[in-house]
């Protein structure tokens, strides 16, 4: 149980500095109200790194259910394990974007654009392609999770899941690979903001997009079992 409790806590810090994040840039009147991508993806990253360090001892920091998955496929987690950590994930990025939404209630009640308000909860494409959008979530997921197994390779000179080369890596990600999505590259990070979006009493706010919910879950699931097969190739 104390695994999936420190996955329930690592997803939510990683969504309460996540979300915040894209709040302060993008909701009205805020300090950090247009500090553009960079800020973003900076701030990301060091929620990956806060989310990484707290858990990785007790319960390996996965946070994502792609990285579950693609440890899971190479025989590295055991399959029992996996629907809790599913849960676990789920429900802690969903209690991480209710906690960012009540840091900056004020600004959610005063920001009328709809579109800003989703966006900060949840992904959405520049460009509407669900092909393409879907292929990009694979990219950016493979990326992650082939990343993320040579730093947890008994090798790797830093040990395993080590909180900086992967806070680095999602900030590479964001960089490089997050213009075309918004780079979920982990389903329950949109998912639970998405639940958190759909159910919370925002004033202003329309549609959660569910035509779309699909891509940042079956994306991120793809690519880090794409992931793991060419590890596995490797290996």
């Amino acid at each position: 149980m104390e695994a999936y409790l420190f996955e329930f806590i690592g997803t939510a810090i990683l969504l309460l500095l996540g979300q915040g994040v894209v709040a302060n840039v993008s909701l009205t009147k805020t300090y950090g109200h247009g500090g553009g991508w960079i800020v973003i993806t900076i701030g990301w990253g060091m929620a990956v790194f806060a989310g990484v360090f707290i858990t990785a001892a007790k319960s390996g920091a996965h946070l994502n259910p792609a990285v579950t998955l693609g440890f899971a496929a190479l025989g590295k987690f055991d399959w029992q394990l996996v629907p809790g950590y599913l849960l676990a994930q789920l429900a802690g990025a969903f209690t991480g974007s209710t906690l960012a939404w009540l840091a900056y209630k004020m600004h959610y009640d005063a920001e009328e654009d709809a579109a800003t308000i989703k966006g900060s909860f949840c992904t959405g494409p520049a460009i509407r392609t669900y092909g393409w959008n879907l292929l990009t979530e694979i990219i950016g997921s493979f990326a992650l999770v082939f990343g993320v197994l040579f730093m947890a390779a008994p090798t790797a000179s830093l040990g395993a899941l080590d909180a900086l080369p992967v806070a680095l890596l999602v900030l590479g990600i964001g960089l490089s690979l997050g213009g075309s999505t918004g780079y979920a590259i982990n389903p329950a990070r949109d998912l639970g903001p998405r639940i958190a979006h759909f159910l919370l009493p925002i004033p202003h706010k329309k549609d959660s997009d569910w035509s779309y919910a699909w891509v940042p879950i079956i994306g991120p699931s793809l690519g880090g079992l794409l992931a793991a097969f060419v590890f596995g190739l490797l290996g």
